[in-house]
């Protein structure tokens, strides 16, 4: 199986860069499923109904968030609803919407898809390797699901590979989001699961993680907020990875994907 996890999408210029390149990849790469995590993608904070539903058009077949999920409040009256978006899994019993779901390719294969988030530097949720262990034994890979993709989405790259580990060997792929800078650590780890620590960012590379330069460096020079940051809108680059997995649903190969914008382009090669 074929599997594209593309990195935190924001605002107006990750959405484009998407468009443009996705059809690309998914015939390039014969694709089964693509994951992408969307919770920066309404000008840089949550998600919008429209938003969604352009991804969906796209070709992305389920949205992955993080600590920004409903900073668009609207998402709280179609989350329930819609299971193709995720929200971190390890948010209180009563939090609208899912943190894990089973998906189906079009070839039938069951893959399932948990999103969490880390505690470190973080909101104060509940215990994000309880709430993934507790999936991983519910939903055992090569039984319950060929393929396993967990969302780890974390400000702390030491919780990250903290989780690549405890889900290794249980997992198809465990992939970063949030810190919105693609890592160069990708590799399989001794029990056969893929992992980096941070898949990246669909943005204008030309700012500080995604935003406009001018407001995080007066924060930082004058410790005083000068406004909500802003998406920068120059050329952004898709930042993703891509995971190939043999018979038993772990990994033989993974690989980065950055095409577009600034950053130096890399693209598997199929052979």
């Amino acid at each position: 199986m074929r599997i594209l996890f593309i990195g935190d999408i924001i605002g107006k210029p990750g959405r484009d860069v998407v468009s443009a390149e996705l059809p690309r990849l998914k015939d390039g790469l014969k694709l089964d499923l693509v994951i992408a995590n969307g919770e920066n993608a309404a000008h840089g904070f949550g998600l919008t109904q429209s938003i969604a539903r352009e991804f969906f058009a796209m070709g992305i077949d389920v949205i992955s968030t993080g600590n920004h999920w409903a900073d668009q409040k609207e998402i709280l009256s179609f989350i329930g609803d819609e299971d193709r978006i995720l929200r971190p899994i390890n948010y209180p019993r009563g939090t609208p919407g899912r943190g894990a779901n089973m998906y189906q390719t079009r070839s039938g294969e069951r893959v399932l898809v948990i999103n969490a988030m880390g505690r470190v530097f973080m909101d104060a949720l509940d215990d994000p390797f309880a709430a993934v262990d507790a999936e991983l034994n519910v939903c055992p890979l090569g039984e319950g699901a060929d393929a396993i993709v967990v969302d780890m989405h974390a400000e702390a790259t030491s919780e990250k590979m903290s989780m690549g580990h405890f889900c290794d060997g249980r997992a198809s792929v465990v992939v970063g989001s949030h810190q919105h800078v693609p890592t160069a650590d990708a590799q399989i780890l001794p029990g056969g699961t893929a992992y980096q620590t941070d898949a990246g960012a669909c943005a204008d590379y030309d700012s500080v993680i995604g935003m406009e330069k001018f407001a995080p460096v007066q924060r930082f020079l004058t410790k005083m907020s000068q406004g909500r940051f802003t998406p920068a809108t120059g050329p952004a680059t898709l930042c993703a990875i891509f995971v190939e997995t043999n018979a038993r649903g772990l990994a033989a190969r993974i690989e980065p994907v950055r095409v577009g914008g600034r950053l130096k382009q890399t693209m598997p090669v199929l052979t």
